[in-house]
């Protein structure tokens, strides 16, 4: 088995794929930011790399056959970032990636981070990668943070959205760097169902015994509770998207990809609320 490089290995999906690998006895080095915070893994060996710097990037993927590419936060210069990720793993000789990318993503999707994910898996096309795409919908982890004074509110409406555990995400990604058989595929990763954020907010009150719910605002309501968040529009215009693309019913595609690949049912919102 050839090196596999591991993005975001402090983070929750990067850092289940490293431990997994770990436990594989697979060799694999580590990116990260910040050494301080690598996992201390038997066999990892660790390189500091940001996004921006196309050389460190080159050098901590130097050797490395496969790469777990796993997307930059949120920026205004997050395609930039990828870009030179990309840049630099076909430069240092990587053969496979496989990048965590979004659900439906296109240059015209309402929710506009998605958008970058787009743009991204065109960079790895145009290089010539073998790639796995996994397709991620919003993380069922995340949705409870989106609760504020006893109340979940954003313009989503009735819509749906099939939210999935960040852990059946790394799984997935596991398999995926482990397993040559997924390279050329595209995974579109979704919890067992797709709840409206009623019941997403009737979820969280029941299962944590907290009185939550929601509240649908208008697109102008929701740009103007979040005006004094000090956060620059491009980043408010995707906080509001994400709610306006699931009433838009573009997150609402259930799939059983979790399943396919990993052999068993994907987690849901009762089961991510009990094991946090």
């Amino acid at each position: 088995m050839g090196l596999i490089a591991v993005t975001g290995a402090t983070g929750q999906v990067g850092g289940r794929v490293a431990r997994g690998l770990s436990a594989a006895g697979a060799p694999q080095r580590l990116v990260v930011r910040d050494p301080r915070r690598a996992p201390d893994l038997d066999g990892a060996d660790v390189r500091v790399a940001t996004y921006d710097d196309g050389e460190a990037l080159r050098h901590a993927f130097d050797g490395a056959d496969v790469l777990l590419f796993v997307s930059g936060a949120e920026h205004a210069d997050r395609l930039d970032q990828h870009r030179t990720v990309v840049e630099a793993a076909a430069a240092a000789g990587v053969r496979r990636v496989v990048y965590t990318s979004f659900l439906g993503a296109s240059p015209t999707s309402t929710f506009t981070f998605a958008r970058d994910h787009a743009a991204t898996e065109d960079l790895l096309t145009a290089a010539r990668f073998t790639t796995t795409f996994l397709r991620d919908n919003f993380y069922l982890d995340v949705l409870p943070e989106f609760v504020g004074d006893g109340a979940l509110r954003g313009p989503a409406g009735t819509g749906r959205v099939s939210a999935v555990a960040r852990a059946d995400v790394a799984e997935v990604a596991l398999a995926a760097v482990l397993d040559e058989a997924h390279g050329g595929r595209s995974y579109d990763l979704t919890g067992p169902q797709a709840l409206s954020f009623a019941e997403v907010a009737a979820t969280i009150a029941r299962v944590r015994g907290i009185p939550v719910e929601f509240v649908d605002e208008t697109v102008e309501e929701a740009y103007a509770s979040r005006a004094g968040s000090g956060a620059p529009r491009w980043m408010v215009d995707g906080w509001v998207s994400t709610y306006t693309a699931i009433a838009a019913g573009e997150l609402a595609s259930v799939s059983d990809a979790v399943r396919t690949v990993t052999g068993r049912e994907p987690r849901s919102l009762e089961d991510v609320l009990s094991s946090g």
